[in-house]
């Protein structure tokens, strides 16, 4: 299932976001990045976009620190991120596509289901590589430039978009036990519930990765719609409308 092969490489982010939050006073930490066009400013899109199915996956926290997916949790959190998605998108000039379902509909071994794998991987090089004092010697001044090669053009013919929006979100939430054991003292500020997200914009024409947006937090809820209005709208803070 093209689910289990991302969720793997997705834990990468989960990680790199937990050493983030923990690391500054506001438990909040985001990464916004843009391409930049011939004159040097920030790129605007134009054209049509497709919301690929997000991946989300929402787990509670248990009293020994483990993780338990909940399933339940996650399907609703996929219900209603995207609605928030379209919301938000929705008072933009950008023509929309039709959503398209990737997780237990397209083939993990697919073009597709390879181009999604391959925007996981070039999204965990853009956040390393990005990220102070990891630049590459190709990448100046930390500027956008990252591409998923012409392959892309398949998603184009599938969907009739000109971008394709990917987002990966893992959410946590402390369950009661757990709470209760931080409140009496026996756990520190560590090990609570966080909230992880990347999501990158790629134009199908070309391969290239247009805008990049990571997050790392110590709050949200995607299980309300109140909350995942509230994530989406950090998630696309800084999109190049």
């Amino acid at each position: 299932m093209l689910k289990s092969l991302i969720r793997g490489k997705f834990h990468y982010f989960a990680i790199v976001g937990l050493l983030l939050i923990t690391s500054f006073d506001s438990f909040a930490y985001t990464q916004n990045r843009v391409l930049k066009g011939p004159d040097g400013k920030p790129v605007k899109i134009e054209g049509s976009l497709v919301m690929i199915e997000p991946d989300i996956e929402l787990s509670e926290v248990l009293v020994g620190g483990i993780r338990e997916p909940r399933q339940e949790w996650s399907d609703k959190a996929r219900e209603l991120y995207p609605q928030a998605v379209d919301r938000i998108l929705g008072t933009g000039k950008i023509e929309r596509k039709p959503n398209l379902k990737v997780i237990g509909s397209i083939e993990p071994n697919s073009r597709i289901g390879q181009l999604v794998r391959l925007n996981v991987a070039v999204s965990r090089s853009i956040l390393f590589y990005t990220a102070s004092g990891n630049r590459l010697a190709t990448k100046k001044d930390k500027q956008l430039d990252w591409s998923l090669g012409t392959g892309v053009q398949e998603l184009r013919e599938k969907t009739g978009a000109d971008y394709a929006l990917f987002t990966y979100i893992e959410d946590s939430y402390t369950s009661a036990g757990r709470a209760a054991l931080r409140v009496v003292g026996f756990l520190l500020l560590g090990g609570g519930g966080a909230q992880v997200g990347v999501t990158t914009l790629v134009d199908l024409r070309t391969g290239q990765v247009v805008w990049f947006n990571f997050l790392a937090k110590q709050s949200g809820d995607l299980r309300d719609e109140k909350g995942a209005n509230a994530t989406a709208a950090v998630m696309l803070k800084g999109f190049p409308l």
